[in-house]
């Protein structure tokens, strides 16, 4: 049984509105869907499994703020498999179960000062310094995927839109996509800072590519838990981002609410 026939055997056919995919330790904003249904990614036939903790991996459909939609609580990285497409099928049932839209988040760190932790920032823009791409060896012309206005603008008005009636500081910024697992040196920080990067991080650009790859919109947020290495004299760790992560959850789901609930 194909993935998509697995969750509306479980979730019913009705389509969602909107996907997304929640960052590490962010998943637990998918727990406040009403009448939810998660499904583990193991439990659907293509979908790929991380072993990162903080990274629950489930599929979770329901309803927020009146609204049908699809919740990926985790996501596979590039550097779990060294394979850039890995969160292809994950996106590609998005699609498949109604989605226009996709919202991408994730924990970063930040190149400035003034982005201090429990920041959140709307991603503009993007920096793919990792070379990789997730569509190489993909056989068509739609391969050459125009990335001007990747995160779309209207979506980004309606972020904006949100954080105002939330009442969340929403920073905006460019993201600078690293391969990881090993976080950054003090050096690419300064060197991605002085090439317009406002946050780095070790994932969201190849799902991004992939999105408007299949004809979707996206949005997407990153959550700062750190300052990028070099800043702050403190040792970077995948602990601390799940800590920041938590401290910042009730004001992330505020934005992400809002963001649902408006048009």
């Amino acid at each position: 049984m194909s993935a998509l026939e697995e969750i509306r055997n479980r979730a019913g056919d009705a389509p969602i509105e909107m996907g997304m995919i929640l960052g590490s330790g962010l998943g637990s904003l998918a727990d406040t869907l009403e009448d939810a249904v998660s499904i583990p990614f193991g439990a659907l036939d293509g979908m790929p499994v991380s072993g990162v903790s903080g990274h629950a991996g489930a599929v979770v459909v329901g309803t927020m703020e009146g609204r049908r939609i699809a919740i990926l609580s985790g996501r596979v990285h590039y550097y779990e498999q060294g394979n850039a497409k890995v969160m292809q099928p994950a996106i590609q049932l998005l699609k498949g179960m109604g989605a226009e839209s996709l919202l991408l988040t994730n924990a970063a760190g930040s190149t400035r000062m003034d982005l201090p932790p429990q920041s959140l920032m709307l991603i503009t823009d993007h920096i793919n310094y990792s070379g990789m791409n997730p569509l190489i060896g993909d056989p068509e012309d739609a391969r050459f995927v125009n990335m001007v206005d990747a995160y779309d603008p209207d979506l980004r008005a309606r972020l904006r839109r949100a954080a105002g009636a939330s009442g969340v500081d929403l920073k905006e910024g460019v993201y600078a996509w690293f391969s990881g697992p090993s976080f950054e040196t003090p050096a690419e920080v300064k060197m991605i800072g002085m090439l317009g990067a406002d946050a780095v991080g070790m994932s969201t650009v190849p799902e991004t590519i992939l999105a408007r790859r299949i004809g979707l919109k996206v949005a997407a947020v990153s959550l700062i838990t750190n300052l990028g290495a070099g800043l702050s004299g403190e040792a970077l760790s995948h602990d601390e981002t799940k800590t920041e992560s938590a401290k910042a959850k009730e004001t992330f789901s505020a934005l992400i609410r809002a963001y649902v609930k408006g048009e």
